[in-house]
């Protein structure tokens, strides 16, 4: 299993885990349309970069040849970018899904890992949500991250692995960095806003360190078959309200920080309703995963991130942002 193609591997999460794995002997193809460029990429000879949407079915196929293990993370990410154009969102998001599932099985694919998303369960008053939990979808993201994963299970053979991972939200720094997630968004604003603005604070949010998360699907990768076919995984560490990371963020940066003297948290209203506290018991129990970085390490990851400058201009760049980078790809 060492040839191994991302979907979307020059992303948020692609741009950590394509180093990862090179540093770690695989041969890794990055197939990503580049809607926010290949800078975190590195220069590597064992990496191939093919510039090309996953609606293009015969591009993908062709780049699947001689592939041992696909990992799906390509998609129009978080709600509000997928609102912008629905119909752009849902050939991505969903159209295109079990044409992708085909060709890698008839190009030779032995393993398919496609990156679901915590989101689908919608808002629970579980206090453990697992992986039975019916899913409850709000929004139309998360509809389709959930109708996708049982056309996975349909094509599924001997010869033909698939597992369906449910991370929580991720955080910390990447090299393709985004800001319009939760943590890494009371972080920025703390750093280069000095405050913290809270939308709700009562809504439960799993989180995940992105090192975590790349962790994870290198172990999707090794682990054996009999583990991992069919099955899906909820991943996440710490289930914290957003008021609660608020909390972490203002004790945090303040330490980084000190010449700050004091960070206010503002609260406001939301109509975001989304809330659910999820349940990872499994995927300890079944293949030993156990994450190893808390929110508080993302939070520190990121301020060292700022101070360095790798960061610049992180409240206005629209490259940190899904949704401002969409509405340019959506008016071109």
């Amino acid at each position: 299993m060492k040839r191994v193609l991302i979907t979307g591997g020059a992303g948020y999460v692609g741009s950590v885990l394509t180093p990862t794995l090179l540093a770690r002997g695989y041969d890794v193809t990055v197939f990503d349309v580049l809607y926010y460029g290949a800078d975190g990429l590195p220069s590597h000879p064992k990496l191939s970069l093919v510039e090309g949407d996953i609606r293009d079915t015969e591009k993908l196929a062709k780049a699947f040849d001689g592939v041992d293990c696909v990992l799906h993370l390509a998609c129009i990410s978080n709600d509000p970018s997928f609102e912008l154009d629905e119909n752009l969102s849902q050939s991505i998001n969903f159209d295109c899904f079990e044409p992708m599932v085909l060709a890698a099985k008839q190009a030779g694919v032995k393993r398919f890992v496609y990156c679901s998303s915590s989101s689908v369960y919608g808002v629970s008053d579980q206090p453990n949500v697992t992986e039975e939990h019916p899913l409850v979808p709000l929004t139309l993201y998360n509809r389709f991250k959930g109708m996708c994963e049982p056309y996975l299970h349909k094509h599924l053979s001997d010869d033909f692995t698939g597992v369906v991972i449910r991370p929580a939200t991720l955080c910390g720094y990447s090299p393709r960095q985004r800001l319009d997630l939760s943590v890494n968004i009371l972080t920025n604003h703390a750093v280069n806003a000095d405050r913290i603005t809270v939308f709700g604070g009562a809504q439960l949010r799993p989180n995940l360190h992105i090192r975590d998360m790349v962790a994870a699907y290198e172990l999707m990768i090794e682990a054996p078959k009999e583990s991992v076919q069919g099955q899906t995984f909820n991943i996440g560490y710490e289930n914290l309200s957003i008021a609660e990371i608020a909390n972490v963020v203002q004790r945090v940066v303040l330490e980084e920080f000190p010449e700050k003297g004091e960070l206010p948290i503002q609260t406001q209203e939301s109509d975001d309703k989304r809330s659910y506290h999820i349940n990872s018991d499994k995927i300890r129990r079944v293949l030993g995963f156990q994450p190893k970085f808390r929110v508080e390490d993302a939070v520190r990851d990121l301020c060292v991130a700022f101070r360095e400058g790798k960061l610049p201009n992180s409240l206005e760049d629209p490259r940190y942002f899904n949704v401002r980078t969409m509405k340019e790809v959506s008016a071109s």
